[in-house]
């Protein structure tokens, strides 16, 4: 099981509740450039990062990303024949629902903001999509991570290459956000993919209850 995170939050922040399916499954918790414990980066595009994570994929493997890194996983999977199969929790990828009143709300709630603080970006940014992490003093780890979020390339640029996504794709949403659903429901339709709603958590899928039992299921039956 490739793990792939999504911003602000690195591989081990996002991904630590699955550490119990390490008994069924080999976890590869993969941490995007730009994250900690890697260097920081100027600049972090999705493209690079799914050409990067594409790269390191195998036959068989079943990827599983996160909010951004569901975006990158996506991109990864359309260039990654055999993987077994591919499950994205609520990924940014607004381009594919344009026109939808709550994604152009959402869009528009960026539009012409800028952030000079890790901090300023957090308690913009964590409210926003519903996670919930205490605000405050940020963690070393978690400073880093924001800043990596305050230079990647919208994900709403993202052009999903729905044609060469043949594979099981389960998709994963939190009820909390109707941008997020508008994204989920074209991805179900576009792609045929399973879905499943995990209330609880607001966009952190990861720590919302049943989220373990309803992706070891969904991968065994992809197996």
């Amino acid at each position: 099981m490739v793990l792939v995170h999504g911003s602000v939050g690195n591989a081990d922040a996002t991904w630590y509740p699955l550490r119990p399916l390490a008994d069924r499954f080999e976890l590869v918790f993969v941490t995007r450039s730009g994250y900690p414990p890697r260097e920081p980066e100027e600049r972090i595009d999705f493209e690079e990062q799914a050409a990067e994570l594409a790269a390191e994929l195998r036959p068989g493997d079943h990827l599983v990303g996160h909010s951004y890194g569901g975006v990158v996983s996506l991109l990864a999977a359309a260039r990654t024949p055999g993987l077994a199969s591919l499950t994205v929790n609520e990924p940014p990828a607004f381009g594919v629902a344009r026109g939808n009143p709550a994604v152009e709300e959402f869009l528009a709630s960026y539009e012409g903001r800028t952030f000079e603080t890790p901090e300023e970006y957090v308690a913009f940014f964590l409210p926003l999509v519903g996670s919930q992490i205490p605000l405050g003093h940020l963690a070393p780890a978690i400073e880093q991570g924001a800043r990596a979020a305050m230079v990647e390339r919208s994900p709403a640029e993202a052009v999903i290459p729905f044609e060469s996504l043949r594979l099981p794709v389960l998709v994963v949403s939190g009820a909390h956000h109707p941008a997020f659903d508008a994204v989920c429901d074209v991805l179900v339709d576009r792609l045929g993919a399973e879905r499943v709603v995990l209330p609880g958590a607001g966009h952190s899928i990861p720590r919302a209850p049943g989220y373990n039992d309803v992706l070891a299921d969904f991968l065994s039956r992809a197996s």
